[in-house]
């Protein structure tokens, strides 16, 4: 009865992991500024990590619309840092049509946020909010990828945005920090 009870325990507690490196990113559309939000959502403090945002194979053909005198319709905004750009280490330059945007953040502790604006564009011919203004459908499919930069013991996770504009992605482990 012991050895049974035991054996039980045992393989309970190698279904729970030690500890999740996830974080939580959503997208939220705004007029005139979308805005991404990006949130450590595991118990791991995180270092050196590169959040690259991929709208290539979102199904709304998006493109980020950073200047007038671009592939965006009408009203465009810049990429710029609303929140947590304390832990911002850099992010690289988006010109008017890019479809990816990559950020390195030196620390992420459990609860930290970092938030940007800039404006998300669709090409779709036809779509339901008109292409100023992305719907939760077109941004899904969108990838979200997370790395440690500094090429240590890390794995490379992606997660993919659902129809409501929200990305989950995990490692399992703190392996990444």
């Amino acid at each position: 009865m012991f050895f049974r009870s035991l054996a039980t325990t045992v393989a309970f507690l190698s279904l729970i992991p030690a500890a999740l490196a996830d974080l939580d990113v959503r997208f939220v559309e705004g007029a005139p500024k979308d805005r991404f939000v990006v949130k450590n959502v595991g118990k791991c403090e995180l270092e050196s990590l590169s959040i690259a945002i991929d709208l290539s194979s979102a199904r709304g053909g998006l493109i980020f619309d950073t200047s007038a005198a671009g592939a965006g319709v009408e009203v465009y905004q810049p990429f710029e840092v609303t929140t947590g750009g304390h832990a911002l280490v850099s992010a690289a330059a988006v010109t008017d049509g890019d479809q990816k945007i990559e950020i390195v953040l030196r620390r992420f502790a459990p609860g930290d946020e970092f938030a940007f604006t800039i404006d998300v564009d669709d090409t779709l011919i036809e779509s339901s909010l008109g292409q100023t203004r992305v719907a939760g459908e077109e941004i899904e499919g969108a990838l979200v990828t997370m790395a440690n930069v500094d090429g240590g013991k890390g794995a490379i996770s992606t997660g993919v945005f659902d129809t409501v504009g929200r990305a989950r992605v995990g490692t399992g482990d703190c392996a990444i920090s």
